[in-house]
C-alpha cells in the first residue's frame, strides 16, 4: 500500500470461513466447477447417493450463484433476498428461489462448519506466527514487477484467500480474488514466483 502520493495497492489475504464451507459442499454434493480449481485435502470420499441428472445439473447452477456471491458478494448481488441457511450458523446465505441447495446441503451443515473453523483457526495461528511475512511477500512481488516493466505499479485490489487445496498452484476464482494453496503461500520462494504473474496481470 501506497503513501497518498502515488498509486495505492490493496491485498486482503484470508481463509474465510465462508468460502471454505462452499468448497466443502462442492465436494459433498458432487459439483464439478469450477473444473480447474481441485478439491479440498482431507475430506471423505463422497457418499451421498447420485443425483438424477436434472437434479444434478440445477445444483451445479444454484451451487455456481451461491459460489460467485460467497466470493465476491459486492461484485455479485443476489436479485433477491437471501436468508441464513440453519445449522450453518452466519456462513451460508441462500436466495428463497434456490431450494434444491437449500435441502442438499443441510444433512452436511455441521461437518462444514467445523472444516471451515478449524481450517480458519490454522491459518490465522500460521499467519500470527509470521507477522509481517505476508506484506512482504507482496511488496516484493509488486516492486519486482515495478522494476521489470519501469513503472509505478497502478492501484489495484486483490483478494486471496488460502486454502487447504489438494493441489499447489493458484487460480482465479473471481475478478479480484485468486484461490491459493496453503503450503504454497508458506514457501515463501515459490509463493513469489507464483503470484507475480497475478501482480502484473493487475498492476
Amino acid at each position: 500500500m501506497r503513501d497518498g502520493s502515488g498509486p495505492e495497492w490493496v491485498i486482503r489475504e484470508d481463509a474465510g470461513q465462508p468460502v471454505l464451507v462452499a468448497l466443502f459442499l462442492r465436494q459433498a454434493l458432487g459439483i464439478r466447477s469450477p473444473d480447474e480449481l481441485p478439491p479440498l485435502r482431507g475430506l471423505p470420499p463422497r457418499t451421498v447417493p447420485a443425483w438424477p441428472e436434472e437434479l444434478q445439473a440445477l445444483l451445479e447452477r444454484e451451487w455456481r450463484a451461491y459460489w460467485a456471491m460467497t466470493v465476491e458478494p459486492q461484485a455479485h448481488p443476489s436479485p433477491e433476498p437471501l436468508d441464513l441457511v440453519d445449522g450453518f450458523a452466519t456462513l451460508v446465505a441462500l436466495p428463497e428461489s434456490a431450494r434444491a441447495l437449500r435441502g442438499a446441503i443441510q444433512p452436511h451443515a455441521a461437518a462444514a462448519v467445523a472444516f471451515a473453523r478449524d481450517a480458519h483457526e490454522r491459518y490465522r495461528a500460521e499467519s500470527t506466527a509470521k507477522r509481517g511475512v505476508s506484506y512482504r511477500a507482496y511488496a516484493s512481488a509488486i516492486a519486482e514487477h515495478e522494476r521489470q516493466v519501469g513503472r509505478r505499479a497502478h492501484s489495484f485490489e486483490l483478494n486471496v484467500q488460502v486454502l487447504p487445496l489438494a493441489q499447489r498452484g493458484v487460480w482465479w476464482i473471481g475478478s479480484l480474488t485468486v484461490a491459493v494453496t496453503d503450503g504454497l503461500r508458506g514457501d515463501v520462494v515459490a509463493f513469489d514466483a507464483a503470484i507475480h504473474p497475478i501482480i502484473a496481470e493487475l498492476a
